[in-house]
């Protein structure tokens, strides 16, 4: 089979397109004939060491769909997605899975649309649950063109919130808010009640000015390299409150609730995943390097 391998941490350039001997399957794991692997913002960390601590050489990728080929009888023949964890594997043409990460597939979902939502959904669950938006909420929403933004947006539309989505002007058009600005407006925006925040950095800093007292950011990154400046003395001066989204909070009560529930969302329509136009396995390293220049919407997705 071909595969992405990866011999040393670095640039992009350094994910090479090659044929390897196909994965053999263990007790209680599936071979998966990959249709569509996810491509998270995670994996370019990975790729440059700075995430986890990966065995080289490796092959990476952590979010697969695909047809189960070998395993349990039961799982044969079978549509699936599955989230590999830190052990990778997923930008090659066959995965190996456990069967404990597999999620039955309906016809109605698309391969991509499925791995949207294994990884990026499940995270935006959480994001969500955090937040406990309601009706009477104003959402402003950072990086509203990006996988979590894009489903963020329609989640606190369809609880019948307000919502202003943040994006880059070339990608406006991709947004489904209420308002949609580029960031350059972001100090024109007040009396906002939640903030999703992924960005931090400047866009971080106005968007937490936008809120109203009494207001509340969630946070779940800094894409711009830094941290939005959320000391007590900025927070105490508009009685605010910070969440952290992420880390040990998402992962309480486990990831498989959040797969489960953002995989049911995208089967009844709650959630429908903005989604990249794919690249081509062998274009791996053209796929992060897209990603990592903010020239990309939605979910990225690999198509061997």
């Amino acid at each position: 089979m071909f595969a992405i391998r990866q011999y040393e941490f670095g640039p992009a350039d350094n994910l090479r397109f090659e044929e390897v001997p196909d994965p053999q399957p263990q007790q209680d794991q599936v071979l998966i004939r990959v249709t569509a692997a996810g491509v998270h913002l995670v994996d370019t960390s990975i790729r440059k060491g700075q995430f986890g601590n990966p065995e080289l050489p490796m092959t990476p990728g952590r979010e697969v769909a695909g047809v189960v080929t070998r395993g349990p009888e039961e799982w044969i023949g079978r549509r699936v997605v599955a989230h590999l964890g830190m052990t990778n594997g997923g930008y090659a043409e066959q995965a190996v899975a456990n069967v404990s990460a597999l999620h039955a597939l309906p016809d109605t979902v698309s391969d991509e649309a499925a791995v949207a939502m294994i990884g990026t959904g499940r995270t935006t669950v959480g994001i969500l649950n955090a937040a406990n938006i309601t009706p009477e909420d104003t959402v402003l929403v950072l990086s509203a063109a990006g996988g979590i933004g894009a489903l963020v947006v329609q989640e606190a539309r369809n609880v019948g919130a307000k919502v202003i989505g943040v994006a880059s002007k070339s990608k406006l058009q991709h947004i489904k808010a209420d308002q949609q600005i580029d960031y350059s407006e972001l100090e024109s925006i007040k009396g906002t009640t939640v903030v999703f925040d992924g960005v931090g950095g400047d866009a971080g800093d106005q968007a937490l000015k936008s809120l109203a007292p009494g207001g509340r950011t969630i946070i779940y990154g800094w894409a711009s390299g830094r941290s939005t400046d959320t000391s007590v003395e900025t927070l105490f001066r508009a009685s605010l409150t910070a969440t952290v989204a992420l880390g040990p909070g998402l992962m309480k009560n486990g990831l498989r609730p959040l797969e489960d529930e953002a995989l049911q969302g995208l089967t009844t329509g709650r959630f429908v995943p903005l989604i990249n136009p794919p690249f081509a396995l062998r274009d791996a390293a053209k796929a992060h390097e897209a990603l990592e220049s903010r020239a990309t919407i939605g979910k990225v997705v690999l198509k061997p």
